[in-house]
């Protein structure tokens, strides 16, 4: 699938420029495969001038970037893209969770909700911020021409919640990136991580550091039992986006000796990043709320023995059954846990991994993005 007309298409690409999430990895992976497959159409990517975004598309030949000047998003939105848009004539213009107040009437806009928790999980966002968003976002939801999201669960609660009966939502879910697929040496990874950070056996869990993310449950069941005490310790990696007090709590009470085995890493690169992964004994996800949940999918696909929610989005992940909890059962989650620590070397982790690879390639939402830019193009022309 391809584009015969040469299109403009601009990405305003300022998260690439934030800290690791699920959303920067969608506009940079989505958008590589994109150009890969349309060559012969030009991608604008607005973000802050950054060796390592310029390096992520340093073989998309059909990828430009236009560096931002203010550093204020509502600047931004209000004066910096509309011109960015007008000047260079662009087609189609992607933004992520909010367009600008004001349109270019020659130029078709997507915009991607990856999710709309403060909604249905009230309890974990302050109303100013629930308020704004559900403004922004429902705006933005009703006035695109084009409206993606990236799971099954998101897509309900955003017809729901804005009233998006007859409006078409397309399906854009994450995918995982090939290099999670390529087989690697288990043993050369555990010597790197180490040799770096002084041990090579522990569970981890990798998201950002909020109160819907959970950690608390994965650190009370590695104290209760006792697990600290075996070699096996236990490591978080994700920056501290909203304070979790129960999780604050819980590491200010700990003993000495049981902080030596805890780990909290934040803003590690994704080479160390895919050394943990690998070098893992088994990952728990407890997360509670999730619009997609890379991180599972992630180590999945590494052959990484998988705990995980199957709240929210996550419920499609059926082929980690049966280790598949509801992290708002406790009891559930001791059971599950207990047999997953007891028969994790039992598990099919190839299977998993080809499930995984079969159904969240990067290819599936870049064919439908390529099959918007398609149907459109004889409007464009006329």
């Amino acid at each position: 699938m391809y584009i015969k007309k040469r299109l403009k298409v601009f990405v305003d690409g300022y998260l690439l420029n934030k800290e690791h999430q699920g959303t920067t990895t969608y506009i940079k992976e989505i958008y590589k495969k994109v150009a890969f497959l349309n060559p012969n159409t030009s991608f604008y990517i607005g973000c802050f001038k950054d060796e390592r975004i310029e390096s992520d598309f340093k073989y998309n030949l059909n990828v430009f970037f236009i560096y931002y000047k203010y550093p204020s998003r509502i600047f931004r939105m209000i004066f910096e893209i509309p011109k960015i848009i007008e000047s260079n004539k662009i087609d189609y213009a992607h933004f992520q969770y909010v367009i600008p107040l004001i349109k270019n009437k020659k130029c078709k806009y997507i915009v991607t909700i990856h999710d709309i928790l403060f909604n249905e999980y009230p309890e974990y966002f302050t109303k100013l911020y629930r308020y704004k968003r559900n403004y922004l976002f429902r705006r933005s939801a009703k006035k695109t021409d084009y409206l993606l999201t990236v799971s099954n669960y998101s897509k309900k609660e955003i017809k729901k919640y804005y009233q998006l009966k007859n409006k078409k939502i397309y399906l854009t879910p994450n995918g995982i990136n090939e290099t999670f697929f390529e087989n690697y040496n288990k043993e050369d990874n555990k010597k790197t991580i180490k040799d770096k950070y002084g041990f090579d056996d522990y569970m981890l869990y990798v998201s950002r550091i909020e109160p819907r993310k959970n950690q608390e449950l994965l650190l009370k069941i590695y104290l209760d039992k006792h697990i600290y005490k075996t070699s096996t310790h236990l490591v978080f990696i994700g920056v501290n986006s909203i304070n979790n007090n129960k999780l604050l709590k819980l590491v200010k009470e700990l003993k000495p000796y049981q902080k030596s085995k805890i780990h909290f890493y934040d803003n590690i690169s994704q080479n160390n990043l895919l050394n943990f992964y690998k070098a893992s004994k088994m990952f728990v996800y407890p997360s509670k709320a999730e619009g997609f949940g890379i991180p599972p999918l992630e180590a999945g696909a590494l052959k990484i023995p998988v705990l995980c929610s199957n709240v929210t989005a996550m419920e499609s992940f059926s082929f980690f059954e049966p280790n598949f909890f509801n992290p708002n059962l406790q009891e559930e989650f001791i059971k599950k846990f207990n047999f997953f620590f007891s028969n994790y070397k039992q598990i099919d982790l190839e299977n998993i991994k080809n499930k995984i690879k079969l159904n969240y390639s990067w290819d599936i939402p870049a064919q439908v993005l390529t099959s918007i830019f398609i149907q459109n193009t004889s409007d464009l022309e006329n």
